[in-house]
């Protein structure tokens, strides 16, 4: 009974032991990961998130304003002046036709990985003139303001002729006159960078588009639409690559069209969630290491239990400040080749080689290695530990089942 009481408080030290490196391991993380945010910013530019142009012209238009002045005695008195403002007259989008591609490139610093790419986008806008009377009109095309890059913006019309515009307060605006009911088109295009996400926001709050087609094209095949975007109309993957197309004829809405690009494995939030599942994986390899001692007649003293435990956390140690110089699977399997030669090099030392390398080291790999391994596939994890626990509790009912037999058959 003390022996078991002197196992449980190492498991337990073990396990405090494993917390306070998973803590550690999410604080260094969460350090990096607000620091290296803004850098990577810095470098590629934010999230990208492209807005339509808009077009207005400008009339002179009467309105009343309530005054207040005061007498000399001073009492407050209200009047109703008028006065002529400049007043922005909207002209209504009525056609836009868009296609982008987008290349993605992860990139790491640190302990992470960001989702960089690059964006290469052409745009035609169609504005008609419905006012009933010639204008002139200010069309005002959205650029970023925040870190951002645009390479090759041009704004043509429909024949070619290159628009000249003028960049300030986060825009590009021009001019042109505009006959009564007369249509003009105008092409844009640029090439960007950004990270993470790509958006493209249909109208400014609540609006209608009409006529409105975008095809994204990606140059990888794993496509996640953030909550609150409209989804394609039509899409389709091959070959790795992607493509999508949205496509309206008249749309009332207020959500933007969204694309989130797909994240790689960081090693610092996997190796914390390894490292705070490791006390499952230590007590699963105690227990069936204390059997099968029991059923071979092996007998092992509490302070060998202690250096195996050691030896379990001289993985996820190693393995932890490995991936800050190596890449993630090569971390991990010179971590496994290192703690299990600890292990079976010092267990050979009381129980021999062949129960050392058989009963412990098969162990040590399935509830060490493969338990840990299986955290690289999110969603599986649970799974792949639950068909494990149930299979280590089948054989063991089976083995120590038998033993039982064999005793009361003697």
């Amino acid at each position: 009974m003390k022996s078991f009481l002197a196992i449980g408080f190492i498991w337990l030290g073990c396990a405090v032991a494993w917390m306070v490196l998973g803590s550690t391991l999410l604080a260094r993380s969460g350090d990096s990961s607000s620091a290296l945010d803004g850098e990577v910013h810095l470098l590629w530019g934010p999230p990208m998130q492209q807005s339509p142009p808009r077009a207005v012209w400008r009339q002179l238009q009467k309105r009343k304003h309530k005054v207040t002045t005061y007498s000399p005695q001073g009492q407050p008195i209200e009047q109703e002046v008028e006065r002529e403002e400049d007043v922005a007259v909207p002209i209504s989008l009525e056609r836009s036709d868009i296609s982008a591609r987008i290349d993605l490139q992860h990139r790491q610093k640190g302990l992470l990985w960001f989702a960089t790419y690059g964006v290469d986008f052409r745009a035609s806008y169609g504005f008609q003139n419905l006012s009933g009377a010639a204008q002139v009109v200010e069309l005002h095309f959205p650029l970023g303001t925040n870190n951002a890059v645009y390479d090759g913006f041009a704004v043509e019309r429909v024949d070619g002729t290159p628009v000249e515009v003028a960049i300030a307060n986060g825009e590009a605006s021009w001019q042109d006159d505009f006959k009564a009911g007369e249509r003009r088109d105008y092409a844009v295009r640029y090439r960007s960078r950004g990270t993470s996400s790509w958006r493209y926001e249909l109208t400014a709050g609540t609006g209608q588009v009409r006529n409105f087609h975008l095809a994204l094209d990606t140059n990888f095949a794993e496509i996640n639409f953030p909550a609150g975007t409209v989804s394609p109309t039509r899409h389709a993957a091959r070959s790795g690559l992607w493509h999508g197309e949205w496509a309206f004829f008249s749309l009332v809405a207020n959500q933007p069209i969204g694309l989130e690009l797909p994240q790689r494995v960081n090693p610092g939030p996997l190796a914390a969630r390894i490292t705070f599942f490791a006390p499952v994986g230590l007590l699963f390899f105690f227990f069936v290491v204390a059997n099968f001692a029991a059923i071979r007649g092996r007998v092992m003293h509490p302070l060998n239990y202690f250096f195996l435990g050691a030896a379990f956390f001289a993985f996820h140690l190693l393995f932890a400040y490995l991936v800050d110089h190596l890449a993630l699977v090569p971390s991990f399997l010179i971590a496994a080749q290192v703690s299990i030669l600890l292990v079976v090099t010092y267990a050979r030392l009381f129980v021999g080689w062949r129960f050392a390398v058989r009963e412990m080291g098969i162990a040590q790999f399935v509830y060490l290695v493969l338990f840990s391994f299986s955290f690289f596939w999110p969603g599986f994890t649970g799974l792949a530990i639950t068909v494990g626990a149930v299979l280590t509790l089948a054989v063991m009912m089976q083995v120590t089942g038998r033993v039982k037999l064999l005793q009361s058959a003697r």
